[in-house]
């Protein structure tokens, strides 16, 4: 009993530096985009194609692995997902020649693909899949920050982010041994999981799939063209530009804190639909900016809402199904509209100019924030915070009072979390019973006492 805490605490690490690792290819594509332009000689649409292609590794990737990772077994899947980052983003950093770095790109984006499949089927399994994932975003975002702090100051040239990324992996490999090793079988049977291995909430996880992925592609686009827009249109320098983003990164660490704190207290639905109203606006303003103060203002803006809104709808692709296969698919899914992205955003870019681009990209979010905040509205998945149904069992209780007990009925919405009173049982006698005598029995018959 004394090394469970310890074991518990070693596997919420592991995961969260899974998530780390696995994400912060797409928290560095600006960075990672411009500097394949510059420094390969590639134009703007071909390097955003070659971001687009390492992402489309990493979607790939999960949707490959979303029913696979119990099987696999979780430490052995994240070990080759981390393996396969660091030979394929070590061989993009290595090589100057387009193809090679292109086909790093691909394998370094399966293996992160990869770990975070592994990392969104952990946190599913975990009592609170909101905190766990607002933990891992926290931790991308620090770690993205500091990154892009430091990366302008050491030189030029795209091998800088693929050195930093392939590194990150390495640093992350030991955490793996906290993972549990065994195959085709789960540490803790989750009831309400889905009979025979079919997905529950298909209706409502594909509706959530496809929304995200609009979400993402619509952020993503701009994502991927704002290092272009802070050097061309609002006019400031690669150190300044790496500032804003490290500040704007900086912010969403305070968003993701806000998360956790805010936790269950407006649900799912408000914050997924009016985050993504401010993040349309956001976008908006970033992509009409002319000056360093309204480009800082809506790259900070945008990127304090980002994570908190990403948050819950993690944490809302877990409650959909506690086996981590809807979380899988909808962080597969998300990545899939992160890779069409920067691709997406160059050829707006260079259709409708930089505001036009963001028109368009605001109009999209407004008409996704619908579908994704019904589904989190009527979606009876498990509890925002499942102790606030808690028997003694831990998750699985709550679990199993998620499944089966009316959603009115569960509390959500900040309610004080309620221990069942333990009723005091009396001991059982020593002395032996009498057995009843055989005649002491007869029929029970109509007016007879």
């Amino acid at each position: 009993m004394p090394s469970r805490p310890p074991r518990v605490l070693g596997a919420v690490t592991a995961l969260v530096a899974l998530f780390t690792a696995g994400y912060l290819a797409p928290y560095l594509l600006p960075t990672v985009v411009g500097r394949l332009s510059a420094g390969l000689g590639l134009g703007p649409a071909q390097a955003g194609l070659v971001g687009s292609i390492l992402l489309l590794g990493s979607a790939s990737a999960g949707f490959a692995l979303a029913a696979r990772v119990e099987r696999i077994g979780p430490r052995r899947a994240a070990r080759a997902g981390l393996l396969l980052m660091f030979l394929g983003y070590g061989t993009a950093a290595a090589s100057s020649l387009v193809p090679l770095v292109v086909a790093g790109a691909v394998v370094g984006g399966f293996g992160s693909g990869t770990a975070t499949a592994v990392a969104a089927a952990g946190i599913a399994g975990r009592p609170d899949p909101h905190r766990a994932s607002a933990l891992g975003l926290l931790s991308v975002s620090a770690t993205a920050g500091a990154l892009y702090l430091t990366l302008p100051h050491l030189g030029g040239g795209h091998t800088l982010p693929f050195a930093a990324i392939a590194g990150t992996a390495l640093l992350v490999a030991p955490s793996t041994a906290w993972l549990p090793d065994g195959r085709g079988t789960r540490a803790t049977p989750v009831p309400g999981a889905g009979a025979k291995g079919r997905l529950p909430q298909r209706a409502a996880g594909t509706v959530l799939a496809g929304a995200i992925l609009l979400w993402s592609m619509a952020q993503n686009a701009l994502w991927g063209v704002s290092g272009r827009i802070g050097l061309t249109q609002a006019g400031l320098s690669e150190v300044a530009l790496g500032l804003v983003f490290a500040l704007a990164l900086g912010a969403g660490l305070l968003g993701v804190i806000g998360a956790g704190a805010l936790g269950s207290r407006l649900g799912r639905a408000v914050p997924i639909g009016v985050g993504t109203a401010l993040i349309a606006a956001c976008v908006l303003l970033s992509s009409a900016a002319r000056g360093p103060a309204s480009f800082a203002t809506g790259e900070i803006a945008w990127n304090t809402v980002y994570p908190v809104v990403l948050s819950y709808l993690l944490g809302l692709a877990a409650s959909l199904d506690p086996r981590g296969r809807w979380a899988v698919l909808v962080g597969s899914a998300s990545s899939l509209g992160v890779a069409c992205g920067p691709v997406v955003g160059s050829l707006l870019s260079e259709a409708a100019g930089y505001p036009g681009m963001g028109l368009t990209l605001c109009a999209l979010l407004l008409l996704v924030a619908v579908p994704m905040t019904a589904v989190a509205r009527h979606a009876s998945g498990r509890p925002l915070v499942p102790g606030s149904v808690r028997r003694r069992g831990g998750a699985p209780a709550a679990v199993l009072a998620a499944t089966t007990t009316p959603t009115g009925l569960v509390p959500q919405m900040g309610a004080p979390e309620q221990e069942i009173a333990p009723l005091p049982v009396p001991a059982t006698p020593t002395t032996p019973r009498r057995r009843p005598a055989k005649s002491s029995f007869r029929l029970a018959r109509p007016g007879k006492g």
